[in-house]
């Protein structure tokens, strides 16, 4: 299995240049309405840093070179001013309580993602997470590419130098969930996909007809979950990943990122054949007390999967009228 990840490595990785843009305009034009492309933006209390993202796609895959059709910030429930900046900037923006309401949501950033398959209409629907900083529109153009040029591409991944500081020292060391946590997962149980630099990163684009048919993790297991699906429902082959530079982004505290380990964890565990179910969906963590000793604080993991869309009646419906 490891050759064929290696094997795979070779021939469905490449570079955000490899495509230029007018190479993807003209395959664009002609795939028609198969190629209109909904970048979407997931976004809570981002207002330092999802301006200048809609801004980049609006002015350079928008208004120079028409590659995106719709941009849309869906916002979790922001306290700042997301949505005003985000909209100010050219955006589309949209509550996630407005998005089929009969249904409460749920906190989480996966339920954010398969709620917005309900408010876009492209074909290819891009996600791009709204915190990233000195942003690129490679990261876009780059990831649709290989779906405007390739038709056997479902889902692509970007891969990226992520730092995690500013220091030089940290310039490799992003991304922590993913070396501790996915990778030695995906190594042990799904090698197939051991070519894959970036699985946990939250710039993706796929295919809707490929969307439509997973399940979507409400927490932070959404990116793992909808890797390992792919790979059963579609292939290795249907998957690739595009370099598009360097990833910077805020970093969160090594207790967030044990919170985010157990949700990923458990969207992994369910995917096993006969993988048991956790004792106690529940993670405990320690601060430092006032009289000197360790409290523990109990948290809940995500253990929620949302059906696939085309399950939904409210979904197929609007699709049907499409």
């Amino acid at each position: 299995m490891l050759e064929e990840a290696e094997s795979w490595l070779a021939r469905r990785s490449w570079s955000a240049t490899d495509r230029p843009l007018s190479r993807l305009l003209a395959a664009k034009r002609r795939a028609g309405p198969a190629g209109s492309v909904s970048v979407v933006l997931p976004a809570l209390d981002e207002e330092a840093t999802v301006g200048p993202i809609v801004e980049a796609i609006r002015t350079d895959l928008m208004e120079r070179v028409p590659l995106v059709d719709e941009l849309m910030v869906l916002d979790s429930g922001s306290t700042d001013r997301t949505a005003e900046v985000a909209g100010a900037a050219g955006a589309k923006v949209v509550h996630r309580d407005e998005v089929l309401p009969r249904l409460p949501a749920l906190p989480g950033k996966g339920e954010v993602l398969w709620r917005s398959l309900f408010a876009t209409s492209g074909e290819i629907v891009c996600f791009v997470d709204a915190d990233l900083r000195e942003f690129d529109s490679r990261f876009v153009s780059g990831i649709i590419g290989p779906l405007l040029t390739d038709p056997g591409v479902e889902l692509v991944k970007a891969m990226y130098d992520r730092p995690l500081g500013t220091e030089q020292a940290g310039a490799g060391q992003g991304g922590r969930v993913t070396e501790l946590v996915a990778r030695p997962l995906l190594n042990l149980h799904w090698p197939r996909l051991a070519g894959v630099v970036q699985p946990l990163g939250g710039e993706y684009a796929a295919r809707r007809s490929l969307l439509e048919q997973l399940p979507f993790p409400v927490g932070y297991g959404v990116e793992l979950g909808t890797l390992i699906d792919t790979l059963h429902i579609s292939g290795l082959d249907a998957i690739a990943q595009v370099d598009v530079g360097v990833r910077r982004h805020r970093h969160q505290d090594g207790q967030a990122l044990g919170r985010m380990a157990a949700a990923i964890y458990r969207t992994a565990q369910i995917r096993l054949p006969g993988g048991a179910a956790p004792v106690w969906t529940g993670l405990t963590q320690f601060d430092r007390a006032p009289d000197g000793g360790f409290a523990p604080r109990h948290h809940q993991v995500d253990t929620v999967e949302r059906p696939p869309v085309l399950t939904v009646p409210e979904y197929a419906a609007a699709r049907r009228a499409a």
